[in-house]
């Protein structure tokens, strides 16, 4: 499960940049070097109004937060009350066996809490790359419209 999920991170930082690069606009009517910067700007600005996104501003934003949602404490609870029923039956000592219990379901829950950060993580890098390939498919449309090959 652990390579599984490392593996899937993995692929998704290196996919997410890839995603967001800009394409690459071939002039294939002879346009000039400054008829394709006026024509890039023009269809920047389109894209940026057509599909309320602007890739500057998706860069920018934060990466989610990364405090803590709770995990080790549910973990604490259920590792005390399975602990305290394994501690009656063992040596009729049921607090040395809540205690016991929930340390072990802290360690659990602080696993529990990376995994879902590392899930959050994933899911807003996800979003981002897909906004952002939003765009670009827009200014591509602009920049073919203009008569560029777009790749």
């Amino acid at each position: 499960m652990r390579l599984k999920l490392s593996l899937a991170l993995t692929l998704a930082l290196a996919s997410a940049p890839l995603a967001a690069q800009k394409p690459a606009a071939y002039p294939a009517k002879g346009q000039t070097t400054e008829q394709k910067a006026q024509d890039d700007a023009a269809c920047s600005a389109w894209a940026k109004q057509d599909t309320g996104i602007d890739p500057a501003a998706v860069a920018a934003t934060p990466p989610p937060a990364t405090g803590p949602q709770g995990e080790r404490l549910a973990g604490a609870v259920r590792g005390a009350a399975a602990g305290a029923v394994v501690g009656e039956i063992a040596n009729d000592d049921a607090s040395d066996g809540a205690k016991a219990g929930a340390a072990a379901g802290v360690l659990a829950g602080g696993h529990r809490a990376r995994r879902n950060q590392a899930a959050r993580t994933q899911q807003a890098q996800q979003a981002q790359a897909a906004s952002v390939g939003t765009y670009w498919n827009a200014w591509g449309a602009c920049m073919a419209g203009k008569g560029y090959s777009v790749q």
